[in-house]
């Protein structure tokens, strides 16, 4: 047999191979590192591509210049198409001890900023959209938390009350109390005004009956130390005062010490006006409020519901409604508890419906139970069915589309306070049915506490992020996101979100069709918990996958060329480029979302009839399901592609049912 040829490598081929030998060695060395970087390599080469674009869609990054970057607690989009990131003091003692408040406005048409001057920490306030587009800011911060151990100055809650029928009392932040059995003294942290006495005349004998009225303020000792703290009740005299209010005026307290102290709310109230692009200062609130949730009603009026007190309790059921007319607030005639930030919907007959979350304080057994709430009557009648009602603290609330199903969903949660546990979690609940019973939708892509969720144009729902601790701890963000279809009651995966989200984070639906997330405040930064952990400053844009469909997306043009404003029941007629192509119209409310809540966003469906230039659209006449205000109106094709956005202004309707309001001050729920 003839010898086998033998094929001799030259020296570059040689070195190719020890080379790829050494690489071999140097990959089985460092297989898991080598892994990890083809994996990140191939994933973002994937991501990028066209298909999976247009089956899950794609985030990117915000390029937000250093002097504008801020920690968004809340944000609102604005009639203009901007966006109003708020801060305040963001959760930063230094900047509330700096009074160092901040807001930044976001043009995304652009990616252009400008700093608003802040007048009050808006940090942890509530906030709605006004029938004329200005954005309602109420509450805020007045004081941090102070945890035991940590507290320098023994204080608490003083109770002032005036004797005097004829005439209120001022007294200014500052205000010293001397207690008349132990002499010791506490200053005021507030202004206060206590009301003057109710007098009431016997119409037979004419003799008169003064009843002492109240308000209440928080206290500091003046200097550091245990021995200045008390241990029993004691009634306390006023400093500045003569004459007969030393006797009408006074101030009661209970024990004056060093327990934790709250968060502490004001009674600030502001529009933010876009088109000034300015705060404007209005009347306070009865009531200060931290963490408050405000909701507007069918008469453009706005209800404030709950929030931490001057003195860091949960206020105990005193709701108030604000009239954007008069710029003043009442309370109504009877009192209901809530926790704070209460998940609160303007429901299409015109009650309020409390899903059961909300973002924090209160007590675990009270005002936690879903149901729908009368305003009128106060009747509140109870949701029964919430599978895990336990969890339901930061979980995600929203009014599915279209609106006129009344179906709502809440997804994810957690339990009270800073437990660790979640749920993956979804109830669904139709306020159409008879008797409304919550039931389980399908599970959410993770066990998740601060998801957020934003309706979109084509009649689903984004849920991104969330984290399974409390407030990411043990590196728990979920870098997920879902896209929920309520025709067929499921969700599919959308891109994974760039950025980590939990606490004080949220999204918007911008006018183009796309989502602007925001926020995160994390404790720690590992999964150890042993690295404090940074405020994500960082915005992100979510492009859906109806905007990575290609050709031409819908078009609508006022041919007036500018802003409608159109009636409850009126049509109006907009342009389009290729009507027979529209096969939806929906009307969507401006989003305003802080603390996994957003009881602002709904998408209303309406009515249309296709002609030759392009459509003619009729609104509803219901003013429950569509609340006075600026709206974005979008064309919707038959792959789901929306139009972008035209702004339409729905004014306060003639007929639209009011509710009975008091300036007195209703007895609390809790006491």
């Amino acid at each position: 047999m003839p010898e086998p040829k033998r094929h001799r490598l030259s020296r570059r081929t040689s070195k190719i191979l020890l080379g790829t030998g050494a690489v071999l060695v140097l990959g089985a060395t460092n297989a898991p590192a080598v892994y990890d970087f083809a994996s990140t390599q191939y994933h973002a080469y994937e991501i990028d591509q066209p298909e999976y674009k247009a089956e899950r869609g794609q985030w990117s990054l915000v390029d937000v210049p250093k002097e504008y970057r801020i920690n968004t607690i809340h944000a609102a989009l604005l009639h203009t198409g901007k966006v109003l990131l708020v801060a305040g003091s963001g959760n930063d003692a230094k900047q509330f001890d700096a009074k160092t408040f901040r807001t930044v406005l976001w043009d995304p048409k652009d990616n252009s900023f400008k700093n608003i001057p802040t007048p009050a920490d808006l940090f942890c306030a509530g906030h709605t959209q006004l029938p004329d587009g200005r954005l309602l800011v109420a509450g805020g911060t007045q004081r941090y938390e102070t945890l035991e151990g940590d507290v320098e100055k023994a204080g608490g809650l003083m109770i002032v009350y005036n004797e005097n029928p004829d005439a209120p009392k001022t007294l200014p932040k500052g205000t010293r109390f001397t207690g008349r059995e132990t002499g010791k003294s506490f200053t005021s942290q507030a202004n206060i005004v206590v009301p003057r006495a109710k007098k009431k005349v016997d119409p037979v004998t004419g003799e008169a009956e003064v009843t002492a009225s109240s308000a209440r303020v928080y206290v500091e000792a003046l200097e550091k130390g245990p021995q200045h703290q008390t241990g029993t009740q004691d009634q306390y005299r006023i400093s500045g005062l003569e004459g007969e209010e030393k006797q009408n005026v006074y101030g009661i307290a209970q024990k004056l010490s060093f327990d934790k102290k709250d968060f502490q709310g004001i009674k600030d109230t502001f529009e933010f006006d876009p088109v000034a692009e300015r705060y404007v200062q209005v009347d306070p609130m009865h009531e200060a409020r931290w963490y408050p949730t405000l909701t507007t009603l069918e008469d453009g009026k706005v209800l404030s519901v709950s929030g931490l007190d001057e003195i860091g309790q949960v206020v105990p059921g005193k709701n108030e409604i604000y009239d954007p007319k008069t710029k003043k607030w009442e309370f109504l005639p009877e009192a209901r508890f809530f926790p704070t930030y209460p998940a609160l919907f303007l429901a299409s007959d015109g009650r309020i419906f409390y899903t059961g979350s909300n973002a924090g304080y209160g007590p675990d057994d009270k005002g936690r139970e879903p149901g729908i709430w009368d305003l009128d009557s106060n009747e509140f009648t109870k949701v029964p069915g919430m599978s895990d009602p336990d969890l339901l603290e930061t979980s995600m609330s929203v009014l599915l589309p279209p609106a006129q199903e009344q179906k709502y969903m809440v997804l994810g949660g957690g339990g009270v306070g800073e437990s660790a546990k979640s749920t993956d979690r979804t109830r669904l609940v139709d306020l159409k049915e008879d008797e409304p019973r919550f039931r389980d939708g399908p599970p959410l892509y993770d066990k998740a506490r601060y998801p957020s969720s934003v309706v979109l144009p084509d009649d689903t729902v984004l849920t991104t992020n969330g984290s399974g601790d409390y407030r990411g701890k043990s590196d728990s963000n979920v870098l997920k996101a879902s896209i929920y279809d309520p025709k067929t009651d499921k969700f599919t995966d959308a891109a994974d979100p760039l950025v980590g989200r939990n606490y004080h984070s949220g999204g918007l639906l911008l006018p183009d069709g796309r989502v602007m997330t925001f926020g995160s405040d994390s404790l720690f930064s590992d999964e150890a918990n042993s690295k404090k952990a940074k405020f994500d400053q960082r915005l992100e844009l979510y492009t859906p996958p109806y905007l990575h469909q290609g050709g031409e997306r819908p078009v609508l043009r006022d041919p007036e060329g500018g802003r409608r404003t159109v009636k409850l029941g009126n049509t109006v007629s907009y342009d389009s480029d290729d009507p027979k192509a529209i096969s939806r119209m929906r009307l969507i409310r401006p989003g305003s979302f802080t603390h996994v809540t957003n009881v602002e966003q709904r998408s209303i469906a309406l009515d249309f009839k296709r002609t030759e230039k392009g459509v003619d659209v009729t609104l509803p006449e219901n003013p429950a399901l569509v609340p006075p205000g600026w709206y974005m109106l979008m064309a919707v094709d038959d792959r789901g592609v929306p139009s972008e956005a035209v702004w339409l202004h729905v004014p306060v309707a003639a007929d639209a049912p009011t509710h009975e309001t008091t300036d007195e001050d209703p007895e609390p729920a809790i006491k």
